[in-house]
């Protein structure tokens, strides 16, 4: 089967920009105050439940792995870029990461206590989602939590440079949280919490959205 142009263009873009992106991205992260509490929740939900790991889709270099397993989760990460886990397996030799895609993880039906995929779905086409919803539900445990991180919006960007100015040629996707909610919930998730907080600069709003996998079918 021929690979999707958007992988291709994903992992050629983040390979190229995984250096740098480990050196500006992380700071970032550091403040990001309720982005950090909304994966707090997920942490207290996750062991509260003790059903097991919890995998970092999209890792790219490995900061957010590294948070979730501060906060004492069993954590791993994933990403489409070898170079973004070469990087993340350099920066935290302690800690696992696979190169692996969304619609084809690894674990076993019901293994994982929960799912992170922070701002990893806004390359994914909405068309493409149900796929991605479907394959976190599949490796998720019964009651167990998929928080996503996502730009707001309705709008399709193509992006061209970032991340030192290096050159990048991917598409970056806007939002809606209420469309994003939808999709979850028909691959079967319920939606536990939504935060939606306002830019202090230009950037667009940013979303999380909590769900969970129920208990009984």
């Amino acid at each position: 089967m021929t690979e999707p142009s958007y992988l291709r263009e994903t992992r050629a873009s983040y390979d190229t920009v995984a250096v740098d992106y480990a050196k500006l991205v992380p700071p970032a992260f550091e403040a990001d105050v309720l982005g950090r509490a909304m994966l707090g929740a997920l942490a207290e939900f996750v062991r509260a439940a003790g059903s097991g790991p919890v995998a970092d889709v999209g890792c790219g270099p490995g900061h957010v792995t590294a948070y979730l397993h501060s906060l004492g989760l069993t954590a791993f990460g994933v990403d489409l870029s070898p170079r973004m886990v070469e990087v993340a397996r350099r920066d935290h030799p302690g800690l696992r990461f696979d190169i692996g895609t969304m619609t084809a993880l690894g674990p076993a039906d019901g293994e994982l206590g929960g799912i992170v995929a922070w701002y990893s779905i806004i390359h994914t086409p909405l068309d493409v989602l149900p796929a991605v919803f479907a394959e976190f539900h599949r490796v998720l445990a019964p009651g167990g939590h998929l928080l996503l991180g996502f730009h707001v919006g309705d709008e399709r960007r193509r992006k061209q440079k970032g991340y030192g100015d290096h050159e990048m040629s991917l598409d970056v996707y806007l939002l809606p949280p209420g469309r994003i909610a939808e999709l979850a919930t028909r691959a079967g998730f319920v939606v536990h919490a939504t935060l939606v907080s306002e830019p202090e600069s230009l950037r667009a709003p940013q979303a999380c959205l909590l769900l969970r996998k129920p208990t009984t079918s």
